[in-house]
C-alpha cells in the first residue's frame, strides 16, 4: 500500500516545516520525511531570526513541528532515498526501510553537510569555539582571539569579514601558499590589522574543555580562543539529480536552478533552504519554505480547477 498527499516534502528543517505550515493551513494533506540532520545541530544557540535570536536549534525545530501538527501535517522520520516522476506528472518516493509514498507535487528541503578540514580538533569543536559563520556567532565571541585557518585564498576574505568583531585576528595560512595571496589582498589585511602566519596547522590545544591555542606542525602554538574554519559545503541532491532536475556548478557547491518560488526545472518540484544555497541561513531558508508553499498551494488548486473545466 502507498499513502498518498497532496504534497510530500523532502526535510524537516526550517524551510520544510515553513512550507509544511502554509500548506497545512491551506488544508492540504502533507506529509514532512524528516532524516533528523539538520546543519545547525552542532550550535548550542542560532542567531539574527527576529524574536528568535538565540533560542536553540533543536526548540526551533520542535515548536515548528507542534505548530504543523495543528493543521493535520504528518511528520515520519526517516530518509528518502529514491523519487521518481510519474506518467501523471505526480511522484513516488521512498524512504530507507521500504515504505513508498506518493505525492502530487514535492517539495525538497534536504539542505547541505558541511565537510570540515582533516585538522584534528576542528570537527569535535565545531559550534563551539570552532565557527564558520560571523553573523552567527561572531557577537558572542567579541573581541576575543581569532583564528582563521585558510584552506583556499578565499579564506583572506573570512579573516577580513571576522575583523569586525574582533582586533585580534590571526590569519593561518595551513595549506594556502603565501604567494597565493595578492598584493592588494596582503595590503588589506595589513590595514584590518590581521596577522599572517605561514606553516600548516597540527592541531588544536584545548584546556578545561575551551580552545586555547591553535598548533603549527613545527611545535609553535599561538594563544587563540576561536577558530573561524570554511567548511567545505556538500548539497544533498541526490533526489533532485535522480529526477532529471537541472544543476548548476558554483563556487559553494553544485545546486539546482531555481526560479524566485523555488521551483525547479523538473515540473511538480519545488527546493529551498540549504538544498539551494550554500548561505541560506534559518530566516532565508524559512522564508523560501513559506513562498514554494504558497505557490504550491495556488499551483494544485489551478491544477483542479482546469481538471473540472475539462470535464
Amino acid at each position: 500500500m502507498t499513502d498518498t498527499y497532496e504534497v510530500v516534502v523532502v526535510g524537516g528543517g526550517a524551510a520544510g516545516l515553513s512550507a509544511a505550515l502554509v500548506l497545512g493551513r491551506a488544508r492540504r494533506s502533507v506529509l514532512v520525511i524528516d532524516a533528523g540532520e539538520p546543519r545547525n545541530a552542532p550550535a548550542a544557540h542560532m542567531q539574527g531570526y527576529l524574536t528568535r535570536d538565540g533560542m536553540s536549534p533543536a526548540e526551533f525545530l520542535a515548536a515548528g513541528r507542534e505548530e504543523i501538527a495543528r493543521y493535520g501535517v504528518e511528520v515520519v522520520r526517516g530518509r528518502a532515498v529514491d523519487a521518481a516522476r510519474d506518467a501523471a506528472g505526480e511522484f513516488d518516493v521512498t524512504l530507507e526501510g521500504g515504505r513508498a509514498v506518493h505525492g502530487r507535487r514535492l517539495f525538497v528541503a534536504t539542505g547541505l553537510a558541511d565537510e570540515l578540514p582533516a585538522v584534528p580538533g576542528v570537527a569535535e569543536r565545531f559550534g563551539r569555539d570552532v565557527l564558520h559563520c560571523p553573523y552567527c556567532h561572531g557577537w558572542e565571541v567579541r573581541d576575543q582571539a581569532f583564528g582563521v585557518l585558510a584552506t583556499t585564498p578565499m579564506s583572506v576574505h573570512q579573516a577580513l569579514i571576522v575583523s569586525q568583531w574582533s582586533k585580534d585576528v590571526t590569519l593561518f595560512l595551513h595549506t594556502v601558499a603565501e604567494d597565493e595571496l595578492a598584493d592588494d589582498e596582503l595590503r588589506r589585511l595589513a590595514a584590518a590589522g590581521v596577522d599572517v602566519v605561514p606553516g600548516e596547522v597540527a592541531g588544536l590545544d584545548v584546556v578545561d574543555d575551551r580552545l586555547t591555542a591553535v598548533r603549527l606542525a613545527d611545535g609553535t602554538a599561538h594563544e587563540r580562543s576561536v577558530l573561524f574554519v570554511a567548511p567545505r559545503p556538500v548539497p544533498r541532491t541526490g533526489l533532485l539529480e535522480q529526477l532529471g532536475a537541472e544543476l548548476q556548478e558554483t563556487p559553494f557547491g553544485t545546486y539546482p536552478v531555481v526560479d524566485a518560488t523555488g521551483l525547479t526545472s523538473v515540473p511538480g518540484v519545488w527546493a529551498a533552504g540549504n538544498a539551494v544555497g550554500f548561505a541560506e541561513q534559518v530566516v532565508n531558508a524559512a522564508s523560501g519554505g513559506y513562498r514554494a508553499g504558497a505557490t504550491i498551494n495556488g499551483d494544485l488548486l489551478f491544477a483542479d480547477l482546469d481538471a473540472a473545466v475539462r470535464v
